[in-house]
């Protein structure tokens, strides 16, 4: 996969190495130095540039998925939320932790896939009441995710979860919610056969095809922005933003990968007037297209949004209190 990289100049500023990166409309600039000690493998670039003539502050982290010195993983909790610090301290201070899945802030359970050494820590919420006159209505939507196999291959899907099940199922392509007066959407996993049951009314849904989702390493978001290289926001058919939300500025967490097998994990400042005012959806979707991404998927964001690399922040996180606890984390560690 190639790039459209043009590099500007090679120099030392006060002692940081900065080369200049143009992505579109977006300058980006090493900033390794501020973060050492880091593996050859992993790059961090900041971008002070403009976002469609508004003040903005990003960084994202370049990962080589192949590098074997690397560890892809996880860290959750239950029924409880610790700080990303809290789990960079929990796991040993590990090179990076960033923010994930959606919660619950009444129980402080994950609302999205998460999966830990190949096994299911976390389930995505798969019905969703109906309000007002369709209060006794549910509508199902299935929720994205992006996975690292064991073979250290990524892989962006929408996944159906079920704890009568070890391994989640995913489809390559997105589908359509449908709206019925059930609370609960399962699987036939007896026939194995792609068919949910219960059967909605309208007969001309067509499911999408379903594989088992084989990772090591997983954490839902939504929606995607990104398929084949094209921008492709699937929140309508994820139910993740309602009205024209996908256009509301805020800070933003997201990752995405290039088909030359690096992971990009990109974090948007937000919600800071005159300095970093964040992004919408579709600027982040703009965002990781001019990066070379393949797939890319959004994660939670606003006051959650944080990414430490070695324990150092990156953006500063809109909380007036400071991090916000979560209650999952994508890590990566240094074997």
């Amino acid at each position: 996969m190639k790039k459209s990289i043009s590099i500007s100049g090679l120099f030392f500023i006060a002692g940081i190495f900065i080369a200049d990166f143009s992505f579109g409309q977006l300058t980006w600039q090493n900033v390794d130095s501020l973060y050492q000690p880091l593996p050859a493998s992993v790059h961090i670039y900041k971008t002070t540039d403009l976002l469609d003539g508004k003040p903005n502050m990003a960084y994202y982290v370049e990962a080589d998925l192949k590098d074997k010195r690397l560890d892809f993983t996880v860290d959750t909790t239950y029924h409880r939320r610790l700080t990303p610090l809290k789990f960079y301290e929990k796991n040993n201070q590990p090179l990076l932790v960033v923010n994930t899945t959606f919660f619950s802030f009444a129980t402080n359970q994950n609302l999205n896939v998460v999966i830990k050494d190949r096994k299911l820590v976390g389930y995505n919420i798969h019905t969703i009441n109906g309000r007002g006159k369709d209060t006794f209505t549910y509508r199902h939507p299935l929720g994205s995710a992006i996975g690292i196999s064991k073979k250290r291959v990524a892989d962006i899907a929408w996944i159906f979860t079920d704890s009568l099940s070890v391994m989640p199922l995913a489809s390559q392509n997105v589908w359509e919610p449908f709206k019925d007066s059930f609370s609960k959407i399962t699987f036939d996993y007896i026939n194995k056969k792609t068919t949910f049951y219960p059967v909605p009314h309208k007969s001309s849904i067509n499911y999408p095809a379903f594989n088992k989702w084989k990772m090591q390493t997983a954490i839902g978001g939504g929606p995607v922005l990104l398929q084949s290289g094209e921008i492709h926001i699937s929140n309508n058919e994820e139910l993740k933003f309602a009205g024209k939300a996908i256009e509301d500025k805020h800070p933003r967490t997201a990752m995405g990968y290039t088909k030359d097998n690096k992971l990009i994990i990109l974090v948007i400042q937000g919600r800071f007037p005159g300095i970093a005012e964040g992004a919408t959806l579709t600027q982040e979707a703009q965002i990781f297209k001019d990066l070379g991404c393949w797939e890319a998927l959004n994660l939670d964001g606003g006051g959650s949004s944080c990414l430490l690399v070695n324990g150092k922040e990156t953006i500063k996180v809109s909380d007036a209190t400071g991090q916000r606890p979560v209650p999952a984390v994508f890590i990566i560690k240094n074997k």
